[in-house]
């Protein structure tokens, strides 16, 4: 299970990464958003199971899992969810005054 999630987690960090070289806005904020959904399984994957009991009382099971990373992931998802909505908010609003989602356009640089 862990070699499959660990395929996952580079065919995501791979899409990531192509989408943020490109020049469209818009697959910037995606790939960005994509990449940090590949941090939070990367994360899930390393907590992995843990091998003894829980440390609960009368509780007698062979692994358990660890809740600290799930705490922390499903903090991190609501923040990436809330940064990338106000990206896709901000790159609207720049479409709509500027007319262009390229970014060679928004940086100012002409065609050579």
């Amino acid at each position: 299970m862990e070699t499959l999630m660990s395929f996952l987690i580079g065919v995501l960090f791979t899409i990531g990464t192509y989408l943020i070289l490109t020049k469209s806005l818009l697959r910037i904020i995606l790939g960005t958003s994509i990449i940090g959904h590949g941090v939070h399984l990367l994360i899930l994957t390393m907590g992995g199971l843990k091998q003894g009991s829980a440390p609960l009382l009368g509780g007698d099971s062979i692994s358990f899992t660890d809740s600290l990373p799930q705490a922390l992931i499903l903090t991190a998802i609501v923040i990436n969810f809330a940064v990338t909505s106000f990206f896709l908010v901000l790159a609207f609003r720049t479409y709509q005054v500027l007319g262009t989602d390229d970014m060679d356009k928004l940086r100012g640089i002409e065609d050579e």
